[in-house]
């Protein structure tokens, strides 16, 4: 059981989730921190009140912590257009890569390897042909 484990832990996909949870974690840290010591104080700036955060108001005597849901939405719009960036390179690079195996013409560019090798051929053949009439 312990070695199966490790072979799954060792899999790329696991440390790459692993590794991407971890940046995650951290990028979202940077993001709030963004929001609460950059964002919040030019907004508070612009709407009168310093502080974000401590935007509330009362109903029947309930709290309503609208400043701290105001941060969330902003953690959550940044880091959705980070996202959102990030899968567009993506995509992005992966239709370049696709596009690179063709033409302006949109012909298909033959693999080096392949062209070498038919030439290969090509010269065996006429080698082979050459010395078939030269036997006779």
């Amino acid at each position: 059981m312990f070695k199966e484990f490790q072979e799954f832990i060792s899999r790329g996909s696991v440390v790459d989730l692993a590794v991407g949870v971890i940046v995650g974690a951290a990028f979202n840290s940077l993001v709030s921190a963004l929001t609460t010591y950059i964002l919040n104080p030019l907004i508070g700036l612009i709407i009168g009140q310093i502080d974000l955060s401590d935007m509330k108001f009362q109903v029947l005597g309930a709290n309503f912590l609208i400043g701290d849901f105001i941060n969330a939405i902003i953690n959550f719009l940044i880091v959705m257009f980070v996202v959102f960036v990030i899968v567009k390179m993506m995509n992005k690079m992966r239709r370049d890569g696709s596009r690179s195996k063709f033409d302006k013409n949109g012909d298909e560019i033959p693999d080096p390897q392949t062209e070498y090798l038919q030439q290969i051929r090509d010269l065996l053949r006429y080698q082979q042909r050459h010395d078939n009439n030269n036997r006779y």
